[in-house]
């Protein structure tokens, strides 16, 4: 009788061996039966193979090719033990401390087993879905408080309610998965751990406003994502969940794949519909907002691939299953994504409300290097900087705006004591010079002019003028640019300057 072992396909395992060690499990035992699963999110420990056993799976990890033989002397096949044994996966403390909705059967399950998924839960809230009237399905999605997991925020009931209200004809779902923000991959991790939850609940929204056309807009830098997701789309297809009058629902829903070629600004919605049209990606002017005329001049819907993939949650369990995480208007889980210097850095969801403190120390068991924790950066490239003396905040959008950054993709960067913050000032506004549309002159120029006033800071010139100078384009770029590239780039300014204000005073001295 065969043994059942998980080894991930995810592209964080597969980049620290993960092919090399299912190779040589299948060369060395005949009595296994791989499957390759999604990452539970515990990167430092992938390659991360999970052995099934009568007490549940067992997890080892890392584990390198080298490591077969040893672990096959120790009956591994059996849960026996091992210097790389971490015992029963979900008993490892950072696993099971996690409230997993969005991720439910990420690193449960073969991503593209269509079975398995619905063994464990899916299609469920597309069954009921398909049987709802879409004002329903709307009102359930209102009524969780599902906000945009993208970084925006915004409830995600408004805009499909906005949609469905538009007169009848052409109307698009989008997903936005140009996922570009520095330290996140969570929209990654779902895409090639659990592709079908995305898949249904572009389906769901599709019903819900009317459209029968979708568009995954997927990052090049994505390859393993956009093999997935082209490969899960096929499944759904071949098992009549995508198509014409699905299940004689009378609803029909076609699904798309669009790659993106690296512009990070095409994170914005408006120059995401631009680059799917086949026109450069540039910020439109907003009103009419997307959901009134946004693809081809028709209402859409652009949502974030973790918004989308908690849909089909809410529609199985119910609004109010949903709405009892969080806090305040802070409904639901997030997955928040760990990286920079630290320990133990990967994929934590929690109910919003943990706070800043549990997430670096608690579960990222603090720097790896470790060295104290200088900055933790928070919301992507475009986020503010936050201290230590910040561990005891709420992870929500209310209390992180409080504290000067945002919760935004769900992003946590941390920096040690050797992190020169005049540096990291100078590289927000270089990045925004590099990554800008260029379509409005506050983000365009603005980011080149904050980047030549840094360096003057820097050089010691003129450093109280210059930091004046600094926050007036700051504030000129917050007030004036057409989207958040350049409204939010002064955010990272801001904050290192306030946070760390002897750095920058101290080159005054310095050139002195």
């Amino acid at each position: 009788m065969s043994v059942t072992v998980y080894i991930p396909c995810d592209a964080a395992a597969l980049s620290m061996g993960a092919n090399d060690v299912a190779i040589a499990l299948a060369e060395k035992s005949k009595d296994v039966k791989i499957i390759r699963n999604g990452s539970r999110g515990m990167l430092w420990l992938e390659p991360l193979v999970e052995v099934e056993t009568e007490k549940g799976r067992i997890a080892y990890g890392p584990v390198t090719a080298s490591d077969i033989d040893s672990l096959i002397e120790a009956d591994f096949l059996s849960g026996g033990d091992h210097d790389l044994c971490h015992g029963p996966t979900e008993d490892i403390p950072y696993f099971a401390n996690q409230e997993r909705l969005t991720f439910a059967r990420v690193g449960i399950i073969d991503p593209l087993d269509l079975d398995a998924y619905a063994k464990h839960g899916g299609l469920i809230g597309l069954e009921k879905s398909l049987k709802m009237e879409p004002a329903k399905i709307v009102e359930t999605v209102l009524d969780s408080g599902l906000r945009g997991r993208g970084g925006a925020g915004f409830p995600t009931g408004i805009k499909w309610k906005t949609a469905l209200a538009q007169p009848d004809g052409q109307k698009y779902m989008c997903a936005n998965a140009d996922e570009g923000d520095s330290g996140t991959f969570a929209d990654r991790m779902l895409m090639e751990g659990d592709p079908f939850t995305l898949i249904e609940g572009m389906i769901i929204g599709g019903r819900a406003i009317g459209a029968d056309t979708g568009y995954i807009y997927i990052r090049s830098e994505y390859p393993h994502a956009i093999r997935t997701m082209r490969k899960a789309i096929k499944v759904m297809e071949d098992a009549g969940w995508l198509g014409e009058d699905i299940k004689g629902s009378g609803s029909s829903f076609n699904l798309h794949i669009r790659v993106g070629a690296g512009a990070y600004i095409c994170g914005e919605e408006s120059s995401m519909l631009e680059s799917i049209e086949g026109k450069r990606g540039q910020v439109k002017v907003k009103p009419p907002i997307p959901a009134i005329s946004g693809l081809f001049g028709k209402p859409t819907i652009v949502n974030n691939v973790l918004t989308l993939g908690t849909i089909p949650y809410i529609m199985s369990e119910g609004a109010e299953a949903y709405a009892i995480f969080g806090q305040g208007r802070s409904k639901g889980t997030q997955p928040y994504q760990l990286a920079g210097d630290i320990a133990r850095g990967g994929l934590v969801e929690k109910a919003f409300g943990v706070t800043l403190g549990q997430l670096v120390n608690d579960f990222g068991g603090g720097t790896h290097s470790g060295r104290p924790v200088k900055a933790i950066q928070t919301g992507g490239p475009l986020g503010g900087y936050v201290t230590p003396e910040h561990y005891d905040v709420d992870m929500d959008y209310e209390h992180m705006a409080e504290a000067g950054s945002m919760i935004g993709h769900g992003g946590l960067v941390v920096y040690n004591d050797t992190t020169d913050m005049t540096q990291m000032a100078r590289y927000a506004m270089e990045f925004c010079e590099i990554e800008s549309c260029g379509k409005c002159t506050p983000c365009r120029i603005g980011a080149v002019r904050g980047k030549e006033t840094i360096d003057k800071i820097v050089a010691g010139e003129n450093v109280e003028d210059n930091l004046e100078i600094l926050d007036d384009l700051c504030a000129l770029m917050e007030d004036a640019s057409l989207c958040a590239m350049g409204g939010l780039t002064p955010l990272p300014v801001k904050t290192a300057i306030k946070h760390f204000p002897e750095e920058f005073m101290g080159r005054k001295e310095a050139a002195e």
